[in-house]
């Protein structure tokens, strides 16, 4: 990363994020949703407005599959609020790093919106060659990158949508979770942490026949919990 002296400089380095391998996966994964989007009924302004003010893809795929279904505004927006739990460790660890000496709130609130998978992702290894003050225009670059990355796909997806095989778009969709998982591996130093992958992997399928719905949450609670407590006694 080159060398970043001004809140302008950090914020335009954060939008070369657009052009990572990060983004691009988002991009092909925002392919899927757009698709998805189109098969179960919704228009393209309304594809292109959950891309932008969820910003999380799983939780756009949990609503949309929740009114298709023909569930109630409530039951999709608890569904939502449910899925969107497992976002809350990055946003507790990524705020800390991106506020500087100065307050400024309503770029903080700003900046908590645009934390997600990718986003942690990048800025866990773009912010720490960043000085304080300049963390939060720096993420700030990098969410709007991103964030014009799926709207970009999902707006594409859309109109690329007919005749495409849905198994194309499930694959599609499933590429942000596997760059998730493939990025933890090859970040994870720790055997701790290599035990909680290990832990997550293998309780997933049993928690999405046990607790359909609830999977993701149950599977990250109680397999964190159980690595958690599994290096505390080898301490």
């Amino acid at each position: 990363m080159q060398d970043v002296s001004s809140p302008a400089s950090a914020f335009l380095q954060g939008l070369r994020a657009s052009y990572s391998v990060a983004a691009f996966v988002l991009f092909a994964t925002a392919l899927g949703f757009g698709a998805l989007a189109r098969d179960t009924g919704f228009t393209l302004g309304h594809t292109a407005f959950l891309a932008l003010t969820m910003f999380a893809l799983p939780n756009q795929v949990v609503l949309i599959d929740q009114l298709a279904r023909g569930a109630s505004v409530a039951a999709a927006a608890l569904a939502v609020t449910l899925a969107a739990v497992r976002l809350f460790p990055m946003v507790a660890t990524t705020m800390p790093h991106v506020r500087g000496t100065r307050r400024r709130p309503v770029l903080e609130v700003i900046a908590a919106h645009f934390v997600a998978i990718t986003t942690w992702i990048e800025g866990a290894r773009r912010l720490p060659a960043v000085p304080p003050d300049l963390r939060l225009p720096h993420h700030l670059g990098i969410g709007v990158a991103v964030c014009g990355m799926m709207v970009a796909g999902s707006v594409t997806g859309y109109l690329l949508s007919v005749g495409m095989p849905p198994v194309v778009s499930a694959a599609l969709v499933f590429t942000t979770p596997l760059y998730f998982i493939l990025s933890l591996v090859a970040t994870a130093r720790a055997r701790l942490e290599v035990s909680a992958i290990v832990l997550g992997c293998a309780l997933a399928p049993l928690f999405y026949l046990v607790v359909p719905g609830l999977d993701l949450l149950a599977t990250g609670l109680v397999g964190g919990t159980a690595a958690f407590l599994w290096g505390n006694a080898r301490r």
